[in-house]
């Protein structure tokens, strides 16, 4: 049995579409991956200036804590620090990637396999580095995920895609799905979508029919090419599901699209003037380990090599995709 670390950038995945995100789900995924998980870190940002001077703010987001307490997260808090830039302009600086990275690092001494959530590249020498001691690296994230990271680590996870992690969204009690198109018939006006039908990596069903006929966008018709292009953007598309002499088809199909919502939405309590003060942060702020410094000062040590440059013996480096 493998002994498993989760390690959760909350913002990150919070902001790409994760908001209403079941921890729960998240646990039984790496169980299902044949591990027992020993560790379950989720990194989050504390806002103490504003839940000081408002209350209701304050309560959703104890709230909300304390709903990720439940599901046997640690909570690793990062608090908000204001300050202005050269324009006048209120710069928020709660980065915990830092806090993430040197946890994981360390913490991954007795684990075997990790589950990491984040979409950011920044993270990339951090997956090469436990990769390079023979840690299981796993991925998990929604929107925006760095194509290198994606391409690094041992299996990504598409949160949109694992049944149970989102609420779907149900139409009059029917059960809605998401999958992606990997076969399409631009003339024909057909495809197949691939399904997750179970949280195990090889847990994944490829017969899905859908005709053109059965999809739409926005409640109108479309036409071939944009059929045929829902393959090569690989968009997920959110269906239902019927047994017909073709097997299983999708039905009442449409493209799925995550839409921020502001402090109305289901991820956090957060609003859309401090998540977009954090998007300026995350621009303005070098608070990544690009380099070995940053990581030793916090440690106040010296890091083995691999771990350093997050590369083997010999290894080259190359250019992160941005």
């Amino acid at each position: 049995m493998l002994k498993a670390g989760i390690f959760l950038d909350v913002e990150n995945l919070s902001r790409n579409g994760g908001w209403g995100i079941q921890y729960d789900v998240i646990k039984e995924l790496a169980r299902a991956q044949g591990a027992t998980v020993l560790r379950a870190n989720a990194y989050m940002a504390i806002d103490l200036e504003r839940e000081r001077s408002d209350p209701e703010y304050r309560e959703k987001v104890e709230d909300y804590r304390e709903a990720i307490r439940r599901n046997g997260f640690h909570l690793v808090l990062k608090e908000v620090r204001r300050f202005r830039g050269e324009n006048g302009e209120v710069i928020i600086k709660a980065n915990s990637d830092m806090d993430l990275a040197v946890d994981v690092l360390m913490q991954s001494e007795n684990l075997d396999y990790i589950l990491l959530g984040s979409g950011d590249g920044d993270f990339l020498r951090v997956v090469r580095a436990l990769q390079n001691r023979g840690k299981r690296v796993d991925l998990l994230s929604f929107d925006n995920t760095n194509g290198q990271l994606r391409r690094e680590v041992d299996y990504h996870f598409v949160g949109f895609l694992i049944p149970g992690l989102l609420r779907s969204d149900d139409r009059e009690g029917r059960r809605r799905v998401r999958g992606v198109m990997h076969k399409v018939h631009k003339d024909e006006g057909y495809g197949f979508i691939t399904l997750r039908t179970g949280l195990r990596d090889e847990e994944l069903r490829y017969d899905i029919f859908c005709h053109i006929k059965d999809f739409s966008n926005d409640g109108s018709s479309v036409d071939n090419d944009y059929f045929a292009n829902l393959k090569n953007r690989k968009a997920i598309i959110e269906f239902e599901l019927k047994k017909s002499e073709r097997g299983t088809q999708a039905i009442n199909a449409t493209e799925f699209s995550w839409r921020w919502t502001g402090g109305s939405n289901n991820h956090g309590p957060e609003d859309k003037e401090l998540i977009e003060e954090k998007r300026v942060l995350a621009k303005l702020e070098a608070s990544t380990i690009n380099g070995p410094t940053a990581v030793e000062k916090v440690l106040g040590t010296v890091l083995p090599e691999e771990i350093r440059t997050g590369r083997g013996p010999g290894e080259e480096s190359e250019g992160e995709e941005q």
